[in-house]
């Protein structure tokens, strides 16, 4: 769930470099070129956002501690198992969506972004796993974890509905608080693994 999430996140930084190089397409000529001008400010501000996305994505990644929260080798295959559906039928609904893009560009001339469609999938497949994790763990880190990791896939759904600042302020935050996620609930872990021994 955890390296899944992240993923998301690297994907929202590449978007927003994406955007950015869109920006640059919206200059007229190159000569003319003000730093007051709208899309140059937001080259300069997708860039960033990306930036910051990219440095806490990869601090997220080197701080994360994965616990086990099945309780033997079999429930442990079962979880994988079940996930592993999960990951099928969203590259099912991925693919779907992708044909409907294809179709609609076919028939309008015009590409339809899907990346809204693809992330409220994403959502509910977080709830889902979170609800799947139920059955095998009721710790209350566990559930909060998860449920937060659902949260972050949230902050960049909304991301993409806003304008540019605003984008990128709530695709930076939610990175925040993945990486504050992963320090609070490492730092809960060791002291209760402390406190067991």
């Amino acid at each position: 769930m955890a390296k899944s999430n992240s993923k998301q996140y690297e994907v929202l930084s590449l978007i927003f470099l994406r955007s950015s190089f869109k920006e640059f397409s919206h200059i007229d000529t190159l000569s003319d070129w003000s730093l007051n001008s709208e899309p140059v400010l937001n080259m300069f501000a997708y860039g960033v956002g990306g930036l910051l996305i990219f440095a806490l994505t990869n601090l997220t990644y080197r701080l994360q501690s994965h616990v086990r929260i099945t309780k033997d080798k079999s429930e442990q295959l079962s979880f994988i198992a079940t996930k592993k559906l999960l990951a099928l039928l969203l590259l099912a609904g991925f693919v779907i969506i992708g044909f409907n893009d294809l179709l609609y560009l076919f028939n309008t001339g015009t590409y339809h972004q899907s990346f809204e469609s693809f992330y409220t999938i994403l959502i509910f497949c977080d709830i889902l796993i979170v609800l799947i994790a139920l059955r095998y763990s009721t710790a209350y880190n566990v559930i909060f974890r998860y449920s937060a990791f659902a949260l972050a896939t949230i902050f960049i759904r909304i991301s993409f509905s806003l304008d540019t600042i605003e984008s990128i302020a709530v695709g930076t935050a939610g990175a925040v608080f993945v990486l504050l996620l992963t320090v609070t609930y490492n730092y809960f872990n060791r002291k209760e693994g402390i406190s067991k021994t």
